[in-house]
C-alpha cells in the first residue's frame, strides 16, 4: 500500500496535538506505528507493512475488521436513520428484544456506548435500590475507568492486599467504598458480608477475569455469590463486557447456569462499532424509567450506527446451531 506519510511522521504529528499521541492511554507503543487500513484479520501501517491482528482492538472484532455484512447493515441504517433526540427507533426495539430473548438475566435492556458507562450505571442503580454505598470487586478484575472500580487490576505483588488505584485524581472517599477481595475465594466473600452486609450495595464480578490471563471461576464460586447476595439483599452484577457473545450468545451466565441481577455487555456486541448494554430484571431496571428516581441519560445512547451493527449476535447464533454445544461449551464450563 502506498501512502504519502510514514509511521514516524504520523506519530510525531499525533504527539503534537494529542496527549501521548493516542486517544486511549493503553494504545501507546514503544515504537512509532500508525495504521491506515484494516480488513479481516489484517492491519496495514503507514509504512506499507501488513500485520495479523491478534490483538483485535481488545476483543470487539469477533468477525474481523470491516466485515462486509456488518458494514452493509450499518450503511442501510444510516440511509434512513442517524441520531434522534426523542422517542425510540425500530432497530433499538429489535436489538433489545434480541438481547432479552437470549440473555438469562435480561428482562429489560438499556443501551450505552461503552462498557465503563454500563458498569457505572449498574453501580448507581444498585446504590439507589439498596440505599447502601459500598461495593465489592475482586483483585484482577477490570470494570472500567470510573473511580469506584479503577483499581487492583494488574497489581504488582507488593500491592496485593491493599488499594492499587490505576490513576491519579481518583477520589479517596470513593475508592474507600470499594472492598477488594480475592477472586474465587468464597470464604472471603462470606466473611466480608457477615461483617459489612448492611453497607454493601453490590458485588460486581468479571465472571472470567481476562486482564490477568484467563482465570476460570470455580464451579461453586458464582453460585455462592448468588446465594450470599440474595441472603443479604445485595445486587449481583456480572461484567460480561468481555465474555458476552463469545462463550455463548446469552453470555457466560448461560453456561454457568447462575443468573445475576444485572449484567453489562459491550465489545463483541457490534464487531467494533461503539455500543454497550446494561441488562437486568424488570424490578431493578424499571427504576431507570418514569418515577423510578434513577437517572439514565446519554445523547448517543442507541445511536443507529452501533445498534445496526448487531450482526455478530446473529452470526453467533448461527454458529451455535452448527457446532456441537456438548463438545465445545462443555470445555468452557466452570472448573471445580
Amino acid at each position: 500500500m502506498t501512502t504519502t506519510v510514514d509511521n514516524e511522521a504520523l506519530v510525531e504529528r499525533a504527539r503534537r496535538v494529542i496527549p501521548g499521541g493516542v486517544n486511549s492511554t493503553n494504545r501507546i507503543l514503544p515504537w512509532p506505528m500508525a495504521f491506515v487500513h484494516a480488513d479481516g484479520a489484517y492491519l496495514s501501517d503507514a509504512d506499507g507493512r501488513q500485520y495479523i491482528d491478534y490483538h483485535a482492538a481488545f476483543g470487539p472484532l469477533i468477525l474481523g475488521h470491516n466485515h462486509p455484512r456488518v458494514n452493509a447493515a450499518v450503511a442501510e441504517a444510516m440511509g434512513r436513520l442517524d441520531i434522534i433526540g426523542t422517542g425510540v427507533t425500530d432497530i433499538e426495539v429489535e436489538l433489545a428484544e434480541l438481547l432479552v430473548k437470549h440473555i438469562p438475566c435480561a428482562e429489560r435492556v438499556l443501551l450505552t456506548n461503552s462498557g465503563s458507562e454500563s458498569t457505572y450505571a449498574a453501580i448507581r442503580l444498585a446504590r439507589a435500590v439498596t440505599g447502601r454505598s459500598k461495593l465489592i470487586k475482586f483483585q484482577g478484575t477490570y470494570h472500567g475507568w470510573h473511580d469506584s472500580v479503577l483499581m487492583n487490576v494488574i497489581s504488582p505483588p507488593d500491592k496485593i492486599g491493599q488499594y492499587d488505584p490505576l490513576s491519579l485524581g481518583m477520589d479517596p472517599d470513593v475508592i474507600a467504598k470499594t472492598l477488594i477481595l480475592p477472586f474465587n475465594d468464597i470464604e472471603a466473600v462470606a466473611e466480608t458480608l457477615q461483617n459489612h452486609a448492611d453497607e454493601i450495595a453490590a458485588v460486581i464480578v468479571e465472571v472470567i477475569p481476562h486482564n490477568i490471563g484467563c482465570v476460570m471461576p470455580r464451579r461453586e464460586f458464582l453460585q455462592a455469590l448468588r446465594d450470599l447476595t440474595r441472603q443479604y439483599g445485595i445486587v449481583l452484577i456480572y461484567d460480561e463486557v468481555i465474555t458476552g457473545f463469545r462463550h455463548a450468545l446469552g453470555g457466560y451466565q448461560a453456561i454457568a447456569g447462575v443468573t445475576p441481577d444485572l449484567a453489562t455487555f459491550a465489545k463483541a456486541m457490534a464487531n467494533g462499532y461503539p455500543i454497550a448494554a446494561l441488562a437486568g430484571s424488570a424490578e431493578l431496571m424499571d427504576r431507570f424509567g418514569p418515577g423510578g428516581g434513577v437517572l439514565f441519560a446519554g445523547t448517543y445512547n442507541g445511536h443507529a450506527v452501533g445498534v445496526s451493527a448487531r450482526s455478530p449476535l446473529s452470526a453467533s447464533l448461527r454458529a451455535a446451531r452448527c457446532i456441537s454445544t456438548a463438545s465445545i461449551w462443555q470445555k468452557l464450563r466452570p472448573t471445580a
